[in-house]
């Protein structure tokens, strides 16, 4: 039930309220929670990644400006919806793409263009890496983009005085506190689950590894420090409000999370932080993420070892490419309905041709589309070309073309978790869903249930992602009691009441008809292979 507006105002002006920020790919988004932990206010800016001189990237002003205008349209809905000049949440949580590599000089000075988790130019390191700790070190991870310069002998790398990822350097912006949540400390460099801590006997093979450069620095003197969630990771200073707020409204002296990754607010903002859960984050990107019970058998490359923002053991599979080729898509129907004449709200766009990919064929009637904007390490390929490729006689109509991409879009996704339940024997009672892929009411959950072969539900406030998550960990370190988990907060005070959950399980066909699509997956890759090869540059 919503809360009455006096009530929210109280609250706003009590400050009975936590802020969430994070940094998606596509969009900055800010979410004000009151003391029941709905929503009450938001704030957005979209913005898109730039490749410059073959690196994935944002520059600073992308990510300030964008910052500034998210919380600058959050403070506008307060003043339009409840009449209130907003001076201060309760606390604050910032969150953002995990990985990537930001370095910085003693002056703070940001010595490389950030290379965000999209690049994969760090094969190399991955590999070698990966042998040298025999655990995953997958291409995004901080620790590989710092190997691959070393080992390319890049002229930066002494002069490196702290490596972090966008959300810890947002964060110590802020704050002036170089630390990060356990969630992305595991996305830079393998963790300790029992420390919550970097690994430190992994730390050393590293030092050793590169010894014999002589740098100024040893590992531990770049990297942040490593917080759980619920812990104190600084407020908010003078010069960080100004940074947030220029206007001079903002008040200095709200405590912070620990920063975390989109993985990590995803799994809050999910419920799904204990074991045997999971969940799937799906929009630009695609990740799925599940506690473990016990450790894997073996090294896989394309399973990621991550973990909750409480330091448990997570399998993630992570893909580059989701929905990107697929909102092309549908964009240009948009563009075609535009020039027809007719005026369609974007909503409704996505809405109609979602359902209509549900009369499609099970198999998608031998339809074949990669949405591979940038590369994907689960399938080997360093590029992407979008690419959709059919056979003449395949029955080739609207509802087999949007059902193709909406596979397809899951399809390296799948390939990941086949590793985890097949090969490893991981059990799981339940995939919960968010992101932009779940907002057609019942098609994304369908589609996963059956890519997945578990139960998929998505909760009411899967649209409102991993923002609304970040500011349930804001509010988990502003009103937690001393002992409580992060499990046990969410379970009796976010998530007690269960409404709103929507549940589909696995359909027979429908779960046949996404392997034999599979198939033609697994053997078409030669062809994305061929187009990325002539299409150069």
């Amino acid at each position: 039930m919503k809360a009455k507006q006096e009530t929210i105002v109280q609250w706003i002006n009590e400050g009975k309220t936590a802020l969430g920020i994070e940094l998606g790919s596509t969009r900055i988004k800010a979410v004000l929670i009151g003391a029941d932990h709905s929503p009450i206010a938001a704030g957005n800016h979209d913005w898109e990644n730039r490749l410059t001189d073959g690196v994935w990237t944002y520059t600073l002003e992308d990510i300030w400006t964008g910052l500034r205008e998210a919380y600058q349209k959050l403070a506008e809905d307060v003043k339009v919806r409840y009449g209130q000049v907003f001076t201060r949440p309760g606390a604050i949580g910032i969150s953002a793409m995990m990985h990537g590599y930001m370095v910085f000089d003693r002056e703070g000075k940001l010595l490389v263009p950030f290379r965000t988790w999209r690049n994969t130019m760090t094969m190399e390191a991955s590999k070698k890496l990966t042998e040298l700790f025999q655990y995953p070190v997958p291409q995004r991870w901080s620790i590989a983009h710092l190997y691959q310069a070393i080992l390319k002998d890049e002229p930066h790398v002494p002069q490196i005085d702290y490596m972090i990822t966008l959300e810890g350097y947002v964060h110590w912006k802020l704050t002036g506190q170089k630390v990060l949540g356990m969630g992305d400390v595991a996305g830079m460099f393998p963790a300790d689950i029992h420390t919550h801590d970097f690994n430190q006997a992994m730390v050393n093979q590293f030092d050793a590894l590169i010894a014999d450069k002589h740098y100024p620095w040893k590992l531990r003197d770049i990297l942040p420090k490593a917080l759980v969630a619920g812990e104190d990771a600084g407020v908010l200073s003078e010069e960080g409000a100004r940074l947030l707020d220029p206007t001079g409204t903002l008040e200095a002296g709200i405590p912070l999370c620990p920063p975390e990754g989109d993985a990590g607010t995803g799994m809050t903002a999910t419920n799904s932080v204990r074991v045997r859960t999971g969940n799937v984050s799906a929009g630009t990107s695609v990740f799925a993420m599940v506690v473990l019970e016990h450790e894997l058998k073996k090294v896989h490359p394309e399973i990621d070892l991550v973990t909750t923002p409480s330091g448990d053991l997570v399998g993630m599979v992570h893909c580059n490419n989701c929905t990107s080729d697929l909102n092309a898509w549908v964009g240009l129907f948009g563009e075609f309905a535009q020039m027809m004449g007719m005026e369609v709200a974007t909503e409704h766009l996505f809405g109609a041709l979602y359902q209509k990919a549900m009369e499609g064929e099970a198999d998608c009637g031998g339809l074949l589309a990669y949405n591979y904007f940038s590369g994907e390490h689960i399938t080997g390929l360093e590029e992407g070309r979008p690419l959709f490729v059919r056979h003449p006689e395949h029955p080739f109509s609207l509802a087999n073309f949007m059902r193709t991409h909406l596979y397809t879009s899951l399809g390296a996704l799948k390939t990941g978790l086949d590793i985890l339940f097949q090969e490893e024997e991981v059990k799981l009672d339940m995939l919960l869903g968010h992101g932009g892929l779940f907002k057609t009411k019942g098609v994304g959950q369908k589609i996963l249930a059956a890519a997945a072969g578990v139960p998929v539900t998505v909760m009411e406030t899967a649209g409102e992602g991993g923002a609304w998550g970040c500011a349930l960990l804001a509010a988990y370190r502003l009103w937690k009691k001393d002992a409580e988990s992060l499990g046990d907060y969410l379970e009796n005070k976010v998530f007690a009441e269960k409404q709103g959950r929507l549940t589909e399980e696995p359909d027979s066909e429908a779960a046949a008809g996404f392997a034999a699509f599979m198939k033609r997956y697994h053997a078409g890759l030669s062809i994305e292979r061929a187009a990325v090869e002539a299409l150069k540059g």
